[in-house]
């Protein structure tokens, strides 16, 4: 995060980023089950073209890291993720499978969180806490 950026530009942008990773990875609750599902689960039924489209949603959360300034080493862990998402996914059943339980979108939300974190020397302790 550039020491230019404040929390008023940086909030907006995470709200709209965590909202889509929600969407994405654990929207949906089937009554009973004990775990939460998004559109990245439903889309990925699709072959090859679902995991491929759930690609470039990824890609977003990650261009918009790149715009709010996280490190190299970040970046890399979400390009990970979502690589891991994108190429376990395209196998069938398995790929369905792993696209409900890895949830690599909010794995990539709360790494830029902890870089927002990390990187804004600006934030003071009470503004910190908004983020955990």
């Amino acid at each position: 995060m550039n020491n230019s950026q404040d929390m008023e530009s940086i909030q907006p942008a995470l709200n709209r980023l965590e909202a889509l990773a929600d969407l994405m990875d654990a929207r949906f609750q089937i009554p009973g089950l004990p775990f939460r599902f998004g559109l990245d689960a439903i889309i990925g039924l699709i072959p090859v073209l679902g995991d491929t489209v759930n690609l470039s949603v990824s890609g977003y959360i990650v261009a918009e890291a790149v715009r709010l300034g996280a490190r190299k080493r970040d970046l890399v862990r979400m390009l990970v993720n979502i690589f891991l998402d994108w190429l376990i996914g395209l196998v069938p059943i398995i790929g369905d499978i792993f696209d409900v339980t890895w949830k690599g979108n909010l794995r990539n939300i709360a790494i830029l969180k902890k870089a927002i974190i990390r990187n804004s020397n600006q934030l003071n302790i009470s503004e910190r806490r908004r983020f955990d």
